[in-house]
């Protein structure tokens, strides 16, 4: 992006986008008895086999290393429905499909840890990657049509997209902010100087005769 002096100012770590990730809910399906779980951001379970239940990406990803629970993909990943919003991610230039704030690394996390529970595991990875593309390239588009203005409102994108943006949105409006009041900047640095040297040329007050 252009105008960047530091291309990393603001961006977090792949690695740090997907440990917000990892607190999405996700539903499993456990095999285990166990008696409700209690953490700091809440409590879940208890866990009945059988019997589907939500708890964190984190917590669900490690009770699956364990072999302690099968994951049910959220309905948006199922090929039909990532297949319609790539179609309609193409038709429209200028609109985003609407999709979990971290679809991202929610599918990179389910692909990774749980593919034998993902139907058509290998389209799912490939549509998921075409729509995070189309997407980029599409956001990289519009960014280049910004006008002056005091803020940037971009429905429907994701944790990841923001991070690649943030950078070159934020230098952008502090240059369109700087460039919409040149007068008032020039006006006030005049004021400030005139009050410097008149605060410096002035008569001392002669001390006072006991």
């Amino acid at each position: 992006m252009a105008g960047q002096t530091d291309p990393h100012i603001s961006l977090f770590s792949p690695q740090e986008i997907e440990f917000m990730a990892e607190d999405e809910l996700v539903e499993i399906v456990p095999n285990m008895n166990m008696e409700q779980l209690n953490f700091i951001s809440g409590d879940f379970g208890r866990f009945i086999p059988q019997i589907p239940t939500k708890v964190p990406l984190w917590l669900a990803v490690a009770l699956k290393r364990r072999g302690k629970c099968t994951f049910r993909p959220p309905g948006w990943m199922s090929v039909d429905n990532l297949t319609q919003i790539l179609e309609a991610e193409r038709e429209s230039q200028s609109t985003f499909q609407a999709l979990p704030f971290s679809y991202v690394e929610i599918a990179r996390l389910l692909i990774d840890h749980a593919r034998d529970d993902i139907p058509d595991m290998f389209m799912v990875r490939s549509l998921v990657e075409d729509i995070r593309d189309v997407r980029l390239h599409k956001l990289e588009t519009n960014l280049g049509s910004f006008q002056g203005t005091s803020a940037v409102k971009i429905s429907n994108v994701s944790a990841m997209e923001v991070n690649i943006v943030r950078p070159f949105v934020r230098r952008a409006l502090e240059a369109f902010y700087k460039h919409d009041k040149p007068e008032a900047d020039v006006d006030r640095d005049t004021r400030s100087s005139r009050q410097q040297r008149e605060a410096n040329n002035e008569p001392r007050r002669p001390l006072r005769q006991r």
